[in-house]
């Protein structure tokens, strides 16, 4: 059974990038860590740590489990902050930023279901990338971020900020009813060198679609670049272009428009995002009330 005091300290090592730094923060002894480390790698059966030159790297191993301590931990933090917001008052302002899809389909949900329970809450909501949203949540401008990460690709979540993912599900490619490649089952990326594609610029989408394509040798033909969902849709649906679209964003397209599963399969996660120490009731009850939705989602 792995010990989850000495997965904090594998944490503390990969955050702080030496054993110095991490005995400093966790308020112990350079040797206290180093013993702690022997022990966790003893119980895992792997190196979880490598010299690099005056500091500390993660294995593969080390990676793999720090990835799903950091998970353990904040559902840990999660549930003693629920204990202890029982008798503390949900209230005052949060500033949200997310994807348009993610605003229709989980934000304004919970934000509807937030508002009516603790009616002195004060939302605020900004569209947009989370490219754009994380250095403002880093900088306190915002108190949440509802954005995507993509597992093929995924952006680095920064140290100081906590998350918990509320959906993964599989990306398809949108075509018009009538496209000759429509009438397939699976659509394989290696024969999609013929199309023409729509996408958001300056997006997580954008950047997945390209390496994805550039996986099979292709160098994608970005015609069309637009911003909104609806717009691509009608782009998709008059036979102009295709689109990589999330599943849930497919359903939510018109008639005229259908989702094809790819080959090799792409998934996306959705995750909300705070900074860690700066998660006041307000936002901790935001998140409850997200995951809930996300749930009601999935079922």
């Amino acid at each position: 059974m792995l010990n989850a005091e000495r997965l904090r300290v594998l944490l503390a090592v990969r955050d702080h990038g030496s054993v110095a730094a991490a005995a400093t923060a966790l308020s112990v002894t350079p040797s206290g860590v180093s013993q702690q480390l022997g022990k966790l790698e003893h119980e895992a059966g792997h190196a979880l740590t490598a010299r690099d030159g005056r500091s500390v790297r993660l294995t593969n191993a080390g990676v793999v489990l720090a990835d799903r301590a950091e998970r353990m931990t904040a559902e840990l933090r999660e549930a003693e902050r629920e204990l202890a917001d029982l008798d503390r008052e949900v209230l005052g302002p949060v500033r949200i930023g997310s994807l348009g899809s993610s605003i229709r389909l989980l934000v304004a949900p919970a934000l509807a279901e937030l508002t009516a329970e603790h009616p002195r809450v004060r939302p605020s909501v900004f569209d947009g990338e989370s490219l754009e949203h994380m250095p403002l949540l880093q900088a306190g401008k915002l108190d949440l971020i509802v954005g995507e990460r993509w597992p093929d690709m995924p952006s680095p979540m920064p140290a100081p900020i906590e998350y918990q993912v509320l959906i993964e599900e599989e990306v398809h490619v949108a075509l018009a009813e009538n496209h000759p490649y429509a009438d397939r089952p699976v659509l394989d990326l290696a024969e999609a060198a013929d199309l023409v594609w729509v996408s958001c610029p300056e997006s997580d989408i954008r950047n997945a679609l390209v390496a994805a394509l550039a996986s099979q040798h292709i160098e994608p033909r970005l015609d069309y670049n637009i911003v909104e969902l609806p717009t691509q849709a009608a782009i998709v649906r008059a036979g102009l272009a295709a689109a990589l679209m999330p599943a849930i964003s497919i359903g939510e397209v018109p008639d005229g428009v259908v989702g094809r599963p790819l080959r090799p399969p792409m998934t996306r996660q959705i995750y909300v995002a705070w900074r860690r120490g700066s998660d006041r009731p307000v936002v901790r009850a935001f998140v409850r009330t997200l995951r809930r939705v996300a749930a009601g989602l999935k079922t």
